[in-house]
């Protein structure tokens, strides 16, 4: 496994008048597509450091901070698959000479998903590790009674104040609680290191970052679910799942991407948890290496 010795090439591009942060490592390799890496929820590009270290042998690689996360700024936003997949297409077309593979964990999925989605011709394929993004239920929800939806009208309205997101964010961001759900989600708990944990708690700090942590999450599940982009998608696709993400039912969910997007798509379980990437990081890289070789580029060789 290859490691980076010097710290990310950062970089920051101006959008909408925001400072985007952003890292680039390797060259143009011909014919490859070049890989634009997204993470998920509340982590940055730091999370990528093993992969940028190996995949840029074979390519070349850009990994972003979404809008509202990592070093990138932080103001006051509608923040969600909109926002994140404008700001995709846009750095696509600001800094790649060619449409790139997008690879997305969690959050970062579903704004690639997004993107790949609304503007197809921007987007070479698609890579998704334990995506996140809802899909169109296989039947409507029962009724509620009287009860449930006063109690879902209060517990709304109580989620709503600003004072609830705050204390909410102020335990979210604690180095105890990080750790703590860095282990649930992790298999392999020699994988939770202090440096990862340092990673994840330092852009919570940053001014803005609670805005950000309230907005995202009275989006809620608002959006485009999954089935309805998968239907708009064009281009070949990959899903890698970690069988040990205690967060989703990684096998209802690959049934799922299976039932809308068939032939297109290719799918291998992973012996890892809900950032398989970080945690497995040679054997991620070298099934994104396999895929692009036989579904983006045939006769090609890598290497």
């Amino acid at each position: 496994m290859h490691v980076l010795t010097s710290p990310l090439p950062s970089q920051i591009w101006q959008w909408r008048g925001h400072g985007v942060h952003y890292v680039r490592v390797g060259q143009s390799h011909g014919s490859r597509p070049p890989l634009v890496l997204i993470h998920g929820f509340g982590a940055s590009t730091d999370h990528w450091k093993k992969n940028l270290a190996d995949l840029q042998q074979d390519f070349e690689v850009w990994a972003i901070d979404l809008l509202g996360f990592g070093r990138s700024a932080k103001p006051t936003a509608d923040y969600g698959g909109v926002l994140w997949r404008d700001q995709l297409r846009d750095f696509i077309a600001a800094h790649l000479d060619r449409p790139p593979v997008l690879v997305g964990n969690s959050l970062g999925g579903y704004a690639a998903l997004c993107t790949a989605a609304a503007y197809p011709e921007s987007v070479a394929g698609v890579v998704l590790l334990n995506s996140a993004g809802p899909f169109t239920p296989a039947t409507p929800p029962p009724e509620p009674t009287v009860l449930q939806r006063l109690f879902k009208t209060l517990r709304g309205a109580i989620l709503r104040q600003p004072w609830v997101a705050g204390l909410i964010f102020l335990n979210v961001r604690r180095r105890a609680t990080v750790r703590k759900t860095l282990l649930k989600v992790y298999l392999d708990p020699s994988a939770v290191t202090e440096e990862l944990i340092d990673d994840i708690i330092r852009p919570a700090y940053d001014p803005g970052a609670l805005q950000v942590f309230a907005s995202v999450f009275k989006a809620g599940g608002q959006g485009a679910t999954v089935d309805q982009l998968l239907q708009q998608m064009q281009c070949p696709l990959l899903t890698l799942w970690g069988e040990g993400d205690p967060w989703m039912n990684v096998g209802d969910r690959s049934q799922n991407f299976q039932q809308y997007y068939g032939d297109r798509l290719t799918t291998h379980f992973l012996p890892a948890g809900h950032c398989p990437h970080d945690e497995i990081p040679q054997q991620v890289d070298d099934l994104i290496r396999d895929w692009v070789k036989t579904h983006l580029l045939a006769g090609v060789r890598l290497g």
